[in-house]
């Protein structure tokens, strides 16, 4: 791996202790106005300081993301479908590489949908990008994308998504959490983070989603809605990266969250 490709990943996956805490708002590209980012700038500015990494699509990027941040970018760079349309997996690349070096990333990210009729596109999607990320120096993350279909969401077919990602090139996956996750990380050679999904009931049960991803594993999370949809989005990501990068328990954790949400109050 090339010393420029190393140094922007070890950007985004802290050095100090292997593990990162990426906050996703990049949504409204087959969402829209998802709820509590229908202003952008106002959910991301105040848990900028607290992410490793901000993943946002180039709109995003420019129009609600102050440039003084040194948080580093991972550029959404896929798209082409709505949540209404006829498949969300129907995904083009959106954004240029020169682009992506314009907006100074530190890395790139898009969808691939194994098991699709898209799974084709998607994956030469993925291929062409990080031809282009190591003629560039920049880290390619793949989002092992499952759709509507939630239900695919099992060991067996997200290790299979995560190793394909890897074999062609991915230098980190973004996957789901599941029953015998650790199989999931076993089978592939690169780092895996995982995401947040849909909102979860409690903070308790985001918390756990953390710890055990962790501790099966996983280097990190990419967040969005079970975060920024809190009441409390600030005490989350502090709880969320209380368990990342300082090995909190989840009990730990969630006592931070209620003492940071009673001086909030």
């Amino acid at each position: 791996m090339d010393w420029g490709l190393q140094n922007r990943l070890a950007r985004i996956i802290k050095p100090a202790t292997g593990r990162t805490v990426m906050l996703a708002v990049d949504h409204g590209y087959f969402l829209g106005p998802t709820s509590k980012l229908e202003n952008p700038r106002a959910t991301i500015a105040p848990l900028l300081s607290y992410a490793d990494a901000l993943m946002p699509t180039r709109g995003v990027l420019r129009t609600s993301v102050d440039p003084g941040t040194q948080t580093p970018i991972v550029l959404r760079v896929s798209g082409g479908t709505s949540i209404i349309g006829p498949s969300l997996a129907d995904e083009e690349i959106t954004t240029t590489f020169e682009e992506a070096i314009r907006l100074n990333v530190s890395a790139v990210a898009l969808s691939i949908f194994v098991g699709t009729d898209y799974e084709h596109q998607t994956l030469m999607n993925l291929a062409d990008l990080v031809n282009e990320g190591e003629t560039y120096g920049i880290p390619v993350l793949a989002v092992t994308a499952v759709g509507k279909e939630l239900g695919k969401r099992d060991a067996r077919f997200l290790s299979l998504s995560c190793r394909i990602a890897a074999e062609l090139g991915a230098h980190f996956v973004k996957t789901y959490y599941c029953e015998d996750f650790e199989k999931v990380v076993e089978g592939c050679p690169v780092p895996v983070v995982i995401a947040g999904g849909p909102k979860l009931d409690t903070m308790r049960d985001v918390f756990q989603l953390t710890h055990d991803a962790l501790s099966r594993g996983a280097v990190g999370v990419d967040m969005g809605r079970n975060i920024w949809q809190s009441d409390y989005p600030v005490a989350a990501i502090r709880g969320v990266r209380a368990i990342v990068h300082e090995k909190y328990t989840v009990k730990k954790a969630l006592d931070l969250f209620n003492e940071l949400k009673a001086k909030k109050k």
